[in-house]
């Protein structure tokens, strides 16, 4: 490997000691002599190349500079009484100059708080302090891929969305800000990390149906999902949430998690709203290493809002029905994994028995043995290389636009583990693991998980030469409380283990299909009992899924099943 330059030795202060300090790490000892005062020369060179861009101007790739907007660009902190639900973060007014399409025009959208939005800070669930010494949030210099095209589309943008600390939780008690809760019972989860983004929504059902104000809600909003972060809280808000097939939606200009698990998707209280913001945020952007060969052109997206007309409104020839071409798989293991609940599992057997039957679909149960696995799979495959992206902030070996207001803070510190102990012990424990597991396994375990990876995909890919569809129960109990966050005149503080432990297993039927791809998609069908609420109904969540590349099937699946659903109520 070549050498830029050989730097002057004169303007280093890197000295022998830290050569030998450097090599120690790597279990080398360098004597001092010749040896040593070449490599220090080289490790001197090194230094001066990254000094040399470490002080140049930084680039702002065209397609990501801030669209035109009506006024300028402004935010602000929501009064308390204007968010009861502490769903919202940053509130704005942003609406396109010249929008290029009007198939988001009269929609209010939501924007994840992980996602940049020009002229707004991104947080990422975290304190101020952890991402800048001064307290003063930077704002981001760019619009991520899908704002800039939701903006384009003609939407407006009413702010950003509070999300959980790091994206580090399933359920919605760690953002910085304070704990985000469900519209239909008050500290209860909403699900994470997109825990913002689908309260807002599901307020927005709820004030329209009853009348009942909670500040502003919008229309539909953008989550990142890289475990079920869009599927889950869409589970437990009694709306629909979509993780695209990987790659069709492109995330630059969001924080992210890990390459091979980070996806945009969209949340909405109806299956239109789900297509056409799926179509709005869709094709290939050019920069996004995420994106492979398959995936569209901006031109070439599928028109998901007309598919899905089309398929509601096709003429069906005498007694048949709008599911009869349909052949849905009920995934044996799913209904078995620890955690789910009675009510859960029987709700989503039930109601996807029989309404996918009413509609036509045939209904058949099939296995996959290594979905069992599958939780394990996805952990072992990312949770290295999470703690350098997310918590690091490491670029990967592929050409990257990382947002470029966003300073990871590397390493923690003792205030740091303080408060992310007492609000998200899960983003700790990404911290503490990551480079335990490196010391440990290193590469060539984390390399084997990644070859698990395609195996559970051949199995899934397996199934989907059987049928059409996949049914899981998505979150696996309808929302719990908030654990305690702070110590008061009522008890101690809800330990790190009783945090946690309500988030163990709510992923694990959604986390598998991050990792092998596959468009998954959460669908209300039913509703369970709420703790200590008896007199409140929560909703549960389907997990429809698809084969890779096939969203327009999950759409229409989706379809099937609400026609199922009408044409049962009428009997």
């Amino acid at each position: 490997m070549s050498v830029a330059f050989l730097a002057d030795k004169t303007q280093s202060n890197i000295s022998i000691n830290d050569l030998q300090n450097a090599a120690a790490k790597l279990g080398i000892k360098i004597l001092d002599g010749q040896e040593a005062e070449d490599y220090l020369h080289l490790l001197q060179s090194a230094e001066a190349v990254m000094r040399h861009i470490e002080n140049s101007d930084d680039y702002i790739h065209p397609s990501l500079s801030p669209l035109p907007t009506v006024g300028p660009r402004e935010y602000w902190e929501p009064k308390k009484e204007d968010n009861p639900l502490n769903a919202w973060r940053h509130r704005c007014e942003l609406v396109a100059t010249n929008p290029t399409s009007s198939i988001l025009r009269g929609k209010t959208i939501a924007i994840k708080d992980n996602i940049s939005v020009g002229g707004l800070p991104t947080t990422v669930g975290t304190f101020t302090e952890l991402l800048c010494n001064d307290g003063q949030l930077p704002v981001s210099p760019i619009d991520a891929s899908v704002v800039s095209r939701v903006l384009a589309a003609g939407a407006t943008i009413k702010g950003s969305s509070n999300c959980e600390n790091y994206c580090a939780s399933p359920l919605s008690y760690s953002a910085a800000s304070g704990p985000v809760h469900n519209a239909l019972a008050h500290g209860y989860t909403s699900g994470g990390s997109s825990s913002g983004s689908a309260t807002l929504v599901a307020a927005n059902v709820i004030c329209r149906e009853t009348g009942k104000s909670f500040g502003e809600t919008i229309d539909i909003a953008i989550g990142g999902d890289q475990a079920g972060s869009v599927r889950n809280p869409a589970s437990y808000c009694g709306i629909y949430g979509l993780k695209p097939t990987y790659g069709l939606v492109p995330y630059t200009g969001a924080v992210p998690l890990a390459p091979m698990i980070d996806h945009l998707g969209p949340l909405a209280s109806n299956l239109e709203d789900i297509a056409l913001l799926l179509q709005v945020m869709a094709g290939y952007d050019g920069i996004d290493p995420r994106m492979t060969p398959e995936s569209p052109v901006r031109n070439q997206v599928p028109d998901y809002p007309q598919i899905l007309t089309e398929f509601r409104n096709r003429a069906l020839s005498s007694g048949e029905k709008i599911g009869s071409r349909l052949r849905i798989g009920l995934l044996t293991e799913s209904f078995d994994v620890a955690g789910l609940s009675d009510e859960v599992r029987e709700t989503v057997l039930q109601s996807a028995r029989s309404f996918f039957a009413a509609a036509g679909a045939e209904v058949v149960d099939i296995s996959v043995p290594l979905h069992r696995d599958g939780g394990v799979i996805w952990t072992a495959a990312t949770r290295m290389c999470m703690s350098e992206w997310a918590c690091q902030g490491k670029t990967s070996g592929f050409l990257s636009f990382l947002p470029p207001h966003i300073q990871a803070r590397w390493p923690p510190d003792q205030r740091m583990y303080e408060l992310l102990t007492a609000t998200n012990p899960a983003a700790m424990n990404v911290m503490l693991s990551g480079p335990f597991l490196e010391q440990h396994f290193g590469p060539r375990v984390e390399a084997k998980a990644h070859r698990k990876v395609f195996e559970l995909r051949a199995a899934y890919d397996k199934a989907f030469a059987e049928v059409d569809i996949l049914v899981t129960p998505c979150a696996p109990s309808v929302a719990m409380p908030h654990p305690k966050m702070t110590t008061n005149a009522d008890g101690p503080s809800s330990s790190i283990m009783e945090k946690l432990s309500a988030a163990v297993g709510v992923t694990t039927n959604t986390a598998p299909f991050n990792v092998t791809g596959h468009p998954a998609l959460s669908v209300p069908c039913g509703f369970g009992r709420a703790q200590a609420l008896t007199e409140v109904k929560l909703p549960i969540g389907m997990q429809l899924v698809g084969k890779r590349w096939e969203d327009a099937t999950l759409l229409k699946a989706a379809a099937v099943f609400e026609e199922g659903r009408k044409l049962s109520s009428l009997n």
